[in-house]
């Protein structure tokens, strides 16, 4: 989720990326698909299922010293296309190898799957080398998968090795071609990714389609109206949706291309499920008895709102997430006291780092409005409304304060820095941020605080800019008494719309970042037109993010639109750093160079 900033004034807190996209653009959407069938909206991805067993591609993910998840998904017969619920129950090979071309087989075995799981595969293979790199593959009834290239983590007891890693956050497939999962793939210093959240998206084509499940609300470039169109047509609301929406996404060569390449580790965040998601509701689902809700689509004249029940529509969009991405079901290998369905989990890399992922959807208590008659809510510091959930807090702060690692990663979903409004100064920019559960925000830096030598460092997603904070727990002694306790780092989206798409300018964009830095002086680096990935690099010295932008001849956005060039690359922008000890963020030399040692082959 990003918020909109449409016009000054305390109304702007209040408008949600939604409402600003309504208009012309779902207009056209909806004329250009009108005539669209259910049928005919299945047919991209049924056509990419049918030309050939494993063409959903290959993943692997969640990597330990001795572990790694691989998965794929299988068609094994025509008519078992996603979301079919139809195909027999079918045995997959599964191999991995010191070499590409599978002359030194490591490990090997066997995995079922059915239409259950909508034949997706899933294995853990242990045993493996530490710091190592490894190929692996799948075969079924004589059909072989891409070849895959993966490797275990940096995490040798009394050997201090390089890690490098991308992150990523916001891939709206109507939004523009994946042109930063494309750059991503094309490197070779990468240890993992990292996907902070937004890795689907649940909108639909257009408003209001006929027999539609939801209002749809296309979001992105009117001119990828018929060329990136979504499947369903329609808002994803059922598990057949979810995973018809899920195989769309693993359908994108790109997107095929950075998990070929790469270990994940990935977290979801809200549109997974649905926009601005909290406990019990989101701000776009519409549910009878909801009264934070108007829902005028159709059959509201009748009174049938067709979303049905929110938690049904979680759980489904959760089935789907564990079936179709490459993540482990952390209650079953690092589980911890935890309210739902546990995804936080946390990964070690020697004495250098360690990585807490956290997942801050779920039990959050329902946003409340920024701006309460002219002034700051009071509820936003109300101790008694969480982000996550008093356990995973718990098990964060914990980790944070443990001292084993000389850095603490946290992979995050919304800012964790104070960020006060441009556009109604002195009432925070957006709720949905943890500057909208201030309780926690304080518990998060006070943890921070107290960690001793190991030095904070939050990686963050979500608002479709490129960011580098300073994390104060006193903002008025700021920076005098030098109180930051962390840095943040926030990438930019794949796709998804920035400031200036927002804004409607590059020059209204730019203005408002201005007065936003002037109001909130430890936001250091703040880029709203790019979009792209970051990496980050790890030494014991310091740690270094170079942000990565799209680019349609040489140009970033400042004139052009480089989510619409299917042959755009992606050029290097800024890089910032975080020295061992200081806890703020500064000004890098340059573009980060050679990893100071590189994974071992098997």
């Amino acid at each position: 989720m990003m918020r909109g900033m449409s016009t000054p004034g305390p109304a702007a807190l209040a408008l949600s990326r939604r409402t600003v996209l309504k208009g012309g653009l779902a207009a056209a959407a909806f004329t250009f698909l009108g005539g669209c069938t259910s049928d005919e909206a299945r047919e991209q991805v049924d056509q990419t299922a049918r030309s050939g067993v494993f063409a959903f591609g290959v993943a692997s993910g969640d990597p330990t010293a001795t572990e790694v998840l691989l998965w794929t998904r299988v068609t094994p017969t025509e008519e078992a296309t996603p979301g079919s619920g139809r195909g027999p129950e079918v045995t997959v090979e599964w191999e991995v190898a010191a070499d590409e071309d599978f002359n030194d087989i490591v490990a090997s075995g066997e995995a079922r799957t059915d239409a259950s799981r909508d034949h997706t595969v899933k294995v853990v293979v242990e045993d493996l080398e530490t710091y190592t790199r490894y190929f692996y593959r799948f075969r079924y009834e004589g059909s072989t998968s891409p070849v895959g290239r993966t490797q275990t983590s940096p995490d040798e007891p009394g050997t201090t090795h390089a890690l490098r890693l991308a992150f990523a956050s916001c891939s709206n497939y109507t939004g523009g071609y994946f042109t930063a999962y494309r750059g991503i793939a094309a490197r070779d210093d990468l240890d993992f990714v990292l996907h902070l959240g937004d890795y689907v998206y649940e909108y639909g084509n257009g408003p209001e389609e006929a027999g539609a499940t939801g209002d749809g609300e296309r979001y992105g470039p009117p001119e990828l109206v018929g060329v990136r169109d979504v499947q369903p047509l329609t808002e994803t609301v059922s598990l057949e949706d979810y995973r018809l929406r899920h195989a769309l996404y693993k359908s994108d060569p790109d997107l095929q291309a950075a998990h070929l390449r790469f270990p994940w580790i990935t977290i979801l965040d809200d549109h997974e499920v649905t926009n601005d998601a909290y406990a019990t509701g989101a701000e776009n689902h519409e549910e009878q008895d909801d009264p934070q809700t108007e829902y005028t689509g159709p059959g509201a004249a009748e009174g049938v709102f067709p979303e049905g029940d929110f938690l049904a529509r979680r759980e489904a969009a959760y089935q789907a997430y564990f079936e179709w991405m490459p993540i482990r079901e952390p209650e079953t290998w690092q589980p911890e006291d935890h309210q739902g369905t546990q995804f936080f989990r946390r990964f070690t890399f020697g004495d250098l780092a360690e990585l807490s992922v956290i997942e801050t959807r779920q039990n959050r208590s329902q946003q409340v409005p920024a701006v309460v008659d002219g002034v700051a809510n009071p509820a936003l510091a109300d101790p008694e409304r969480h982000l996550p959930e008093p356990e995973q807090m718990a098990w964060l702060t914990s980790g944070l304060q443990s001292g084993r690692t000389a850095w603490h990663l946290v992979g995050n979903q919304t800012v964790v820095a104070r960020v006060y409004s441009p556009f109604a100064p002195a009432t925070v920019f957006s709720a949905d941020q943890w500057d909208g559960y201030q309780a926690d925000q304080a518990t998060l830096l006070e943890a921070m605080a107290g960690s001793g030598d190991t030095d904070p460092v939050v990686l963050t997603g979500d608002i479709h800019s490129s960011w580098a904070n300073d994390l104060p727990r006193d903002l008025t002694a700021y920076p005098a008494d030098g109180n930051s306790v962390g840095v943040e780092f926030v990438c930019p989206s794949v796709t998804s719309d920035g400031f200036k798409e927002t804004l409607g300018s590059v020059e209204t964009a730019n203005a408002a970042i201005a007065a936003g830095q002037a109001l909130n002086p430890w936001v250091r680096y703040l880029e709203g037109v790019g979009h792209g990935f970051a990496v980050l690099d790890v030494t014991p010295e310091r740690v270094q993010t170079d942000f990565w932008f799209i680019q349609s001849g040489g140009d970033k956005g400042l004139s052009t639109d480089p989510r619409l060039d299917p042959d755009a690359t992606v050029g290097f922008e800024a890089a910032w750093q975080s020295v061992k000890g200081s806890r703020k963020v500064t000004p890098a030399a340059g573009e980060l160079g050679a990893r100071s040692d590189e994974p071992r082959s098997a």
